[in-house]
């Protein structure tokens, strides 16, 4: 099966990416940051051809289903931004991580039947995941903020920090990201609200509670950050407190539904 093919070349090359990444935590020179995004990219469409061949070309929303969608399109759009700006270091997280919920998924995760889904859920689904993968890679880049601008005031820089984006670079990319994702998050509940019918049936009341409770955390970070230029630890601990209420309303309450509760949601 070609599935069983691919598998073990895209976790291979998730793993290789990530290898020529870490060269400065060897100490055995800079990161290899263009062979490694080439390799990268490769295991990206490895794994959407493993995913069209072991849900059979639909969108299969089940739990595992849905991290290893997650997790390629983070992969995804790590390499899709550093072409522009250098966010390398992300790849030191996302693509081992990849590589994990991949293996999860086609060697390990019970088998599931894609639900049979119109175009309209299709898009809201797409709009969503875009958006939880971008506000996700912004809530590790306010990690890294957080921990470099700790390292700042101990100067204190060990190898694996001297990877990183400038501080202001991380700062003003976050920012764009939060943007970008706020826009997508913006577009899922509109999708949702006129695409989605029997709220209560299909349990999804507590996700687009907690949605809309994200979409308003994000939105005054924005508004904080134009209007009173917030930036540091408020804008990190906003940007965690976001993330966490999507990833309970994406993950959380998919995970007690369906591995719980054995409920489809």
């Amino acid at each position: 099966m070609i599935v069983h093919f691919y598998t073990p070349l895209a976790i291979l090359c998730y793993l290789l990416a990530t290898g020529l990444l870490v060269r400065p935590l060897l100490n055995a020179g800079p990161p290899l940051t263009r062979p490694a995004m080439g390799v990268a990219m490769i295991a990206v469409l490895l794994q959407l051809a493993i995913s069209l061949g072991l849900h059979r070309g639909a969108l299969d929303l089940h739990f595992f289903a849905a991290l290893g969608l997650v997790a390629g399109t983070m992969s995804a759009l790590t390499v899709l931004v550093n072409m522009a700006r250098p966010v390398a270091a992300l790849g030191v997280i996302v693509f081992p991580m990849t590589a994990v919920l991949l293996l999860i998924d086609v060697y390990l995760a019970p088998p599931t039947t894609p639900l049979q889904i119109d175009w309209q859920i299709k898009l809201h689904v797409t709009m969503a995941l875009l958006a939880f993968g971008v506000l996700l890679i912004a809530a590790l880049l306010a990690i890294f903020l957080s921990v470099q601008e700790r390292a700042l005031r101990r100067r204190s820089f060990n190898g694996w920090l001297r990877v990183l984006p400038p501080l202001t670079l991380t700062e003003g990319l976050l920012f764009q990201l939060i943007g970008a994702g706020f826009v997508l998050l913006t577009a899922t509940l509109v999708t949702g609200a006129l695409f989605v019918s029997n709220l209560f049936g299909q349990h999804l009341v507590h996700k687009t509670v907690l949605s809309i409770l994200a979409w308003l955390v994000f939105g005054a970070l924005l508004f904080g950050r134009w209007r009173y230029g917030w930036r540091g630890r408020p804008a990190v601990n906003l940007t965690l407190i976001g993330m966490a209420a999507l990833m309970l309303a994406f993950l959380g309450s998919k995970l007690v539904l369906e591995l719980i509760l054995h409920r489809v949601s």
